[in-house]
């Protein structure tokens, strides 16, 4: 069995505990608040953590998935809250390999927001939901106080037809199954950070926000055996395999140095102390499929992303990171919110 995550310091309601920022950066405070506060406060008991619920009605097999975004700056180079919002929850329920049939958006309004921004962000939305072939379907607008909503706030939820003989999730990983990454890492992480004018850090590189389920729809209709998927957002790469082994009791070993990284994002990782494989993505995700079907998959990403890789394998005990001088050490996961409000 994978190894259980650390928590030094359990947290419960009844302790006079509070909810830190970094209780929303995707890493070990996030799947604190959910396995020890959330979870059981909700019934669940399995722990087990999906992007999408797979749902069995008489027309078949659904996805469903909610997500909220609140992103600062609104704007950033590459995208907006708009666009973020439509392609996060299409991604979510590609990773079921899903295709969207519709969306609903909810909007929190801050006192004092521009309506000009607001129109262009909802623009910016509706032009991410036509790419999606999605249309947004129903939705609510509140408004709040100034100072108590960051100028905007979305929610939104899909649905998604599951094809016939599709099952993805971690439940479906063996040991030897190769893991894949369909690009490079951490863009969205940079863009925001360089969005950020009083951080004093600048990069030409935009977001790589973009939506998922073309590239999965090529991967099933190829006939590839798809394991697992997992969009690469808060928490970066680490925390989605942390999440995938420790749900199907596996480990893994991934190798740092084939790990695609692109310069900028390295040197403003290196220069600010972060690690990249904790820098959030916003259209790029993780796989697990079997180790014979790898370069087959990786062929169909790279005519996507060139810089879609093989990094890994599953098996043994423990999450594992094999560095670039060739040192295994176990793979890290973020311990906080290190660039809040990123999604």
């Amino acid at each position: 069995m994978a190894a259980p995550l650390d928590f030094p310091c359990p947290i419960s309601a009844d302790d006079g505990a509070v909810v830190l920022l970094g209780h929303g950066g995707g890493g070990l405070l996030s799947q604190r608040l959910l396995e020890q506060v959330i979870l059981p406060s909700l019934g669940a008991t399995d722990g087990v953590l999906l992007d999408a619920a797979s749902l069995t009605t008489e027309a078949g097999e659904l996805a469903f998935s909610t997500d909220g975004h609140v992103v600062r700056p609104l704007e950033f180079p590459g995208g907006d809250i708009g666009a973020l919002a439509v392609f996060g929850t299409v991604n979510d329920l590609a990773m079921l390999g899903a295709t969207p049939l519709a969306l609903s958006l909810g909007l929190i309004l801050e006192e004092g927001l521009p309506l000009s921004t607001l129109s262009r962000v909802l623009s910016s939305a509706a032009a991410a939901a036509a790419r999606c072939g999605v249309s947004v379907v129903t939705g609510d607008t509140k408004v709040v106080e100034r100072g108590k909503a960051d100028g905007l706030f979305i929610t939104t939820a899909g649905i998604g037809r599951i094809p016939a003989g599709v099952s993805i999730g971690p439940s479906a990983i063996r040991s030897g199954d190769a893991i894949l990454v369909s690009g490079d890492l951490g863009r969205h992480g940079l863009a925001i950070l360089a969005a950020r004018e009083e951080l004093g850090f600048s990069t030409s590189l935009e977001s790589d926000l973009a939506p998922l389920h073309g590239s999965v729809q090529a991967l099933l209709t190829a006939g590839l055996e798809l394991h697992a998927l997992r969009d690469l957002t808060r928490g970066g790469l680490a925390a989605a395999l942390h999440e995938l082994c420790r749900d199907a009791g596996l480990g893994g070993l991934v190798h740092e140095a084939v790990v695609p990284v692109h310069a900028a994002v390295a040197a403003a990782c290196e220069l600010l102390g972060l690690d990249p494989l904790t820098m959030a993505s916003e259209g790029r995700f993780v796989m697990m499929l079997p180790a014979s079907q790898a370069q087959d998959a990786l062929e169909l990403l790279r005519h996507e992303q060139s810089s879609a890789a093989v990094i890994g394998r599953i098996g043994g005990e423990a999450l594992l990171l094999e560095t670039s001088l060739g040192v295994r050490r176990p793979l890290e996961l973020g311990r906080g919110e290190l660039l809040p409000r990123i999604c």
